[in-house]
């Protein structure tokens, strides 16, 4: 803003892709990003830059008192180069915001799909939300990793919170499972409600030997089977077989 009082009563740039506006350009991204994340509207940020129209023009009209022709003049072009600046900083504000909310979506991403370790060797995905392209990366790359830093056997994917499955989002569980077994983890698919086996029929998806299970606690039973281990009820301790 320095730049800006120190051009009264000298000739304003009309362009402002110049070096002297260096300073300028970057203070403005950076003033218009921060109060993008600070909730502002692209209007309060702009109508900042407008606010130094007045003492702007109350420095030219000391400066240029004498020569109205040349105060004329000056002023025309203050008054550009503050418009061209405002439309800057809603330009960088639309920029701030765009990536304030794709980074809040990863951050959304990576806390719907997180990855447990129920037991030694056993881990489960509880799926929540719609099951896309892009969340299905994010789950295969969250599952591959927890199975290769648990050591795992036994992978549970728990899609009772997901609402619909399509073709589509049997495919991406198809790929995730097929992913999983390349590590040496063998997948069980819980939360397979009766609208969603209906319509898994109804699509012809065929899940191949994938084991299947309609609740958590089901898949987590077998899981443990599979591991040689076993829940006792006595004492609701999970026990060795042997």
């Amino acid at each position: 803003m320095a730049l800006l009082t120190a051009a009264a009563g000298q000739s304003f740039d009309e362009e402002l892709a110049g070096e002297r506006w260096d300073d300028v350009r970057a203070g403005l991204v950076n003033l218009s990003k921060r109060r993008a994340v600070a909730g502002f509207s692209p209007s309060e940020t702009a109508t900042f830059i407008f606010s130094l129209k007045k003492p702007l023009f109350e420095a030219l009209n000391r400066a240029y008192a004498s020569d109205p022709a040349r105060l004329s003049e000056e002023i025309w072009l203050a008054s550009t180069v503050l418009d061209k600046l405002g439309l800057l900083t809603v330009d960088a504000f639309q920029q701030g915001r765009e990536q304030l909310i794709l980074r809040q979506q990863q951050e959304l991403l990576d806390l719907s799909t997180p990855v447990i370790k129920l037991w030694d060797a056993i881990v489960a995905v509880p799926l929540i939300g719609t099951l896309d392209s892009e969340r299905t990366q994010v789950v295969m790359e969250s599952l591959l990793e927890a199975i290769v830093d648990n050591e795992a056997t036994i992978a549970i994917i728990d899609i009772t919170g997901v609402p619909t499955v399509d073709t589509l989002v049997a495919q991406h569980l198809l790929k995730t499972v097929a992913a999983a077994r390349l590590m040496g983890a063998e997948c069980i698919i819980s939360g397979i409600r009766p609208q969603i086996a209906q319509t898994i029929v109804h699509l012809g998806v065929d899940l191949g030997e994938m084991i299947t299970k309609s609740t958590l606690a089901d898949a987590l039973r077998i899981a443990l089977a599979k591991c040689d281990l076993m829940v006792t009820k006595s004492d609701r301790r999970v026990a060795s077989r042997d």
